[in-house]
């Protein structure tokens, strides 16, 4: 039986031209600062986002995380939309790391400047003191929803203003510039910080990146060495990144095409609410049990994502071509009508 995998982007697989670049990456210790190829990633991503620095790290989670130690000190407070990734999906880390506290603004993973601005704490001894703002650009929660770039400039002003830093979560910043039209350094620009994940949408193995300036990035260097983050040889898979970021970028448009395809089978569906399409990611609001649809299309060769008891998430990604993501939607639709 033929199977449709659509609970990830990250479950891509290294094409045969990533391969290649990673068995002949040039290679040395990253730890002492000699791996070429990681150095080579590091000032294209720097440049690509026009920050002044960057550096690899092995996961999205700690780019984020070590973006909060940067920004933050123990019991200070972060502002956040609904479900953004770094309070929901990263483990309680912040808890645990930074000592940080979140408050949640907006809904579906978007805010505005005023609500930023009704959210942050007077200064006082007694109360916790608003220290960051996050914005998390593409929204996985919010169904891959693309944070408006307007907005974004209005909440660095507030933010500036105010005396906080900024940092995006673009682990999926390539999909949000490809349906927009804009570049990824115009989305980047209001942010002090940046993390970018290439083992997505891009469909590296592994690693993301943190951009930020020459001392922000020098401080990211010492956390991600405390978090264990620091690696050796680590060209091999910088080399995957690198060949990511120059072969799949702009085909990300291809996945926004099957995404909306997918979202168009199923939208008449009984039983079934189809999310807004904007990227990659399509919402499923279900009447029935989504577990029990997502077991029974798992049996059926789709597996598909149970993201709380009545939504599922579908996921489009380079290992699975346009046509297999419409033959997965009618047999879900198929499944779901049954």
């Amino acid at each position: 039986m033929k199977s449709y995998d659509l609970r990830s982007d990250t479950l891509t697989k290294p094409t045969p031209g990533m391969r290649q670049a990673m068995a002949e990456a040039e290679v040395g210790d990253d730890v002492y600062g000699e791996d070429p190829t990681v150095a080579r990633l590091e000032a294209r991503i720097s440049e690509i986002l026009g920050k002044e620095s960057a550096v690899f790290v092995p996961s999205g989670t700690m780019a984020n995380q070590i973006a909060l130690l940067v920004h933050t000190r123990r019991g200070d407070e972060v502002v956040v939309g609904e479900g953004t990734h770094c309070m929901h999906f990263e483990g309680g880390a912040a808890a645990a790391w930074s000592g940080v506290q979140f408050a949640v603004v907006g809904r579906g993973g978007l805010f505005s400047a005023e609500e930023v601005l009704a959210a942050l704490r007077p200064k006082a001894e007694h109360l916790p003191q608003s220290a960051l703002i996050v914005v998390e650009n593409t929204h996985n929660l919010g169904g891959g929803r693309v944070f408006p770039e307007s907005e974004c400039q209005r909440i660095a002003e507030a933010a500036r203003a105010r005396g906080l830093g900024l940092h995006m979560d673009g682990a999926r910043l390539w999909n949000a510039a490809i349906a927009t039209g804009s570049t990824p350094q115009a989305l980047a620009a209001p942010f002090d910080t940046v993390s970018v994940c290439f083992s997505k949408g891009l469909g590296a193995p592994v690693g993301s990146a943190l951009v930020g300036s020459h001392e922000q990035v020098r401080a990211a260097r010492r956390f991600r060495k405390m978090l264990g983050g620091a690696m050796r040889q680590s060209g091999v898979l910088a080399a995957a990144a690198l060949y990511a970021i120059e072969h799949h970028r702009e085909r990300l448009a291809e996945d926004h095409a099957a995404a909306r395809g997918f979202a168009e089978v199923l939208a008449d569906t009984p039983g079934v609410e189809v999310a807004p399409v904007e990227t990659n990611i399509v919402l499923l609001k279900t009447e029935a049990s989504a577990s029990a649809i997502a077991e029974r299309a798992t049996a059926k060769g789709v597996l598909i994502h149970a993201m709380g008891a009545h939504i599922l998430r579908a996921v489009t990604h380079l290992d699975i071509a346009h046509e297999e993501v419409l033959k997965a939607a009618a047999v879900l639709r198929a499944l779901i009508a049954s």
